[in-house]
């Protein structure tokens, strides 16, 4: 389940303020339970002391009455304050339910908790023993004191706090969806003008000056992304154009060729040559085809797989002699130079076919009589593969694009030999490059141009 931004800060807000306000209270309950006991135990110990010093100096049963009378004084109506006095003398005792009250606990400081029947809560007690004076024999002095308005006052300072911290975090709640809402406006506004884009507005970017420190990184990736985006595009529809270009020339040739063999009555061997011709043309197609789903499968991911241990000369020369009629027909030749003892872990059926696509491209644009050169060199972990040929030089700016699809540089090559290839050559080397882990080079300087690739012996 997705939520948005907003909801998720403000849950956060809602959560942390739940945290803050309980450890406050927490707190606050701590402190204010400790100083209520605390203010309950002097008042206990005022009251205890009092009355301690009125018991301790009355020694005979004639002032003792005058004692029980002064405690009967004391003692207020509603019972919030009790006085007992157990002694074995019952003349000398005071207070009531002496008889059930007679044993109960107190720890080492005379303080102690005593239920009383019909109370809901407990009395705090003060005990001491005061030793015998004059007639009177030794008494133990219990002063107690009603805890009601202590656990009431905890009971109300708990439901305080409680009812507090539910508004707090509802405030809370309501400010932290406002900042949120305020604070990310600026990401509204993006999400608004991206949404805005379309392929007619690809070259519109966003405002980095209009945004927070927080949101210009991701303002400044987004445009990074729409500058790609823009170019994929703008090459996507050049790809399409020279597809239909590429497609139309060899239909328009079958459409032609067979309207004019059906304008009139042919014999069969004139037949026979249209049919041959719209062959030709087929199979370029076919080729066209086949190459566009090479590269679409390369574009996947798929990698070279039956790799095998191949000194990298012996597939070059086996290459070179695949093309040994067309290079006397051009009175061409083909050295190899380097390290032809290099070797790699190649699949022989992809570096022979980008192979012959670098010899086709450098016989294409080399004139008659000419010397191509292909170097093998190993560098490190991988080996290079260069085919070098004499020609017209290639500006620096259209090395880069060598190897898109369809691309070709008519201004600055022209073909020398007739030879027309369908603009894919190259983008599969590419291709086939990166399936053996490695990567395509092109550069042309002093006459020469030098087109070629690396490979790893490890699947991409």
């Amino acid at each position: 389940m997705r939520h948005s931004i907003i909801m998720r800060l403000v849950t956060m807000f809602a959560a942390a303020a739940l945290v803050v306000f309980s450890l406050i209270g927490t707190m606050l309950y701590v402190v204010v339970k400790s100083e209520l006991l605390r203010h309950e135990r002097d008042g206990l110990v005022t009251t205890f002391n009092d009355i301690q010093y009125m018991v301790s100096h009355v020694g005979t049963a004639e002032r003792w009455t005058h004692v029980q009378a002064k405690l009967d004084m004391l003692t207020p109506p509603d019972g919030k304050v009790r006085f007992w006095i157990f002694s074995e003398d019952a003349q000398y005792s005071y207070g009531k339910d002496l008889a059930d009250l007679h044993d109960f606990d107190y720890d080492p400081n005379n303080i102690g908790r005593l239920r009383i029947k019909g109370k809901k809560f407990p009395m705090h007690t003060l005990t001491k023993v005061l030793p015998a004076y004059l007639d009177r024999p030794a008494i133990r002095l219990t002063v107690g004191v009603d805890t009601e308005p202590y656990f009431e006052t905890l009971r109300t300072f708990v439901a305080a706090m409680i009812g507090l911290s539910l508004a707090g975090m509802l405030l809370v709640v309501l400010f932290g969806f406002w900042i949120a809402r305020a604070g990310l406006q600026p990401l509204k506004k993006m999400s608004n003008k991206a949404q805005t884009l379309s392929p007619k507005t690809l070259s519109e970017r966003l405002t980095l000056s209009a945004l927070p420190d927080e949101l210009s990184d991701l303002a400044q990736a987004f445009n990074g992304a729409l500058d790609r985006m823009e170019n994929a595009y703008k090459q996507l529809e050049a790809f399409n154009a020279d597809v239909a270009h590429e497609l139309r020339t060899p239909l328009a040739n079958l459409i032609g060729e067979t309207q004019v063999a059906l304008s009139r009555e042919r014999s069969a061997p004139e037949f026979e040559m249209v049919l041959q011709s719209n062959l030709e043309e087929l199979d370029r197609l076919r080729s066209i085809i086949n190459d566009m789903l090479f590269l679409a499968r390369c574009d996947q991911g798929e990698a070279a797989t039956s790799l095998v241990e191949t000194v990298i000369a012996d597939e070059v020369q086996k290459t070179i002699e695949f093309f040994e009629f067309v290079l006397d027909d051009m009175k061409m030749s083909v050295s190899v130079s380097g390290d032809t003892m290099a070797s790699s872990q190649i699949e022989t059926a992809l570096f022979r076919r980008a192979l012959t696509n670098l010899l086709q491209n450098a016989i294409q644009h080399s004139p008659a009589g000419a010397c191509i050169d292909i170097g093998i060199y190993a560098k490190q972990e991988q080996v290079q593969v260069a085919v070098s040929n004499p020609g017209r030089p290639i500006e620096e700016r259209h090395l880069p694009r060598l190897f898109d699809r369809f691309y070709r540089v008519d201004t600055a090559r022209r073909d020398f030999n007739g030879i027309h290839g369908h603009g894919l050559g190259l983008a599969i080397v590419k291709a086939i490059a990166r399936m053996h882990g490695g990567t395509a080079f092109a550069a042309s300087q002093n006459g020469t141009t030098t087109i070629g690739f690396t490979v790893s012996g490890k699947a991409a």
